[in-house]
């Protein structure tokens, strides 16, 4: 499979080495191109993989498959959409370091990174960035567009709502909610449940006012 990657920065980066450390492990993957809205980067090349375009360029490219590689969740969600509004294939990007419990659900165009730890009764929605070293406990839900980012540890039965981002090494405590579009800030350990659209930062995480 050829896969397009929406995004070359840092994240779409990452993704692309992920998919060629697929590729190492057996998997019939490649990463067949970068595309990019900003001028700066088209043109040029990263981990052997060419920048061939902005996002409208997608149909120059021979493809099978399309993943979102890119961190900020508003522009990442309205990529996803646009790409399934055309019929494209949004692929699951999981790193072979990955340990994820065979029972877990996990939605189109979701990126799992190295060193990622899913267990059992989990269900991860669309679009999502589980990313480095996070681990998402037992029977937690993940909604659509949601990033987990590096070193966050989700307690078991969390929730975390639409397009919510839990930042850098944060902790969120068993059966608590964070709601959709809420940010959980670096460090930050949860004891209670985080409001839609709150930001949410310390230890004991409280709302920004």
């Amino acid at each position: 499979m050829r896969v397009v990657i929406l995004g070359a920065g840092g994240h779409g980066q990452v993704v692309a080495d992920m998919i060629w450390c697929m590729q190492r492990a057996g998997m019939d993957i490649l990463p067949a191109a970068f595309l990019d809205d900003d001028p700066a980067r088209q043109g040029r090349t990263y981990l052997d993989v060419p920048v061939c375009g902005g996002t409208a360029d997608l149909p120059k490219i021979a493809h099978e498959g399309v993943v979102v590689a890119i961190g900020n969740g508003r522009i990442r969600q309205r990529l996803f959409g646009e790409m399934q509004g055309k019929g494209e294939t949004m692929v699951v990007v999981r790193h072979p370091t990955a340990v994820v419990a065979s029972d877990v659900r996990i939605g189109p165009g979701t990126m799992i990174c190295a060193n990622v730890v899913i267990n059992t009764g989990a269900v991860i929605g669309q679009n999502v960035i589980l990313n480095t070293g996070c681990t998402v406990d037992h029977h937690n839900r993940i909604g659509d567009h949601v990033h987990v980012a590096p070193g966050v540890h989700l307690g078991g039965d969390v929730q975390v709502g639409e397009g919510a981002l839990i930042g850098i090494g944060a902790v969120v405590l068993p059966q608590r909610r964070v709601g959709n579009w809420a940010i959980v800030g670096g460090g930050a350990v949860v004891v209670k449940d985080v409001g839609e659209g709150e930001t949410a930062v310390g230890n004991p995480a409280r709302p920004i006012v």
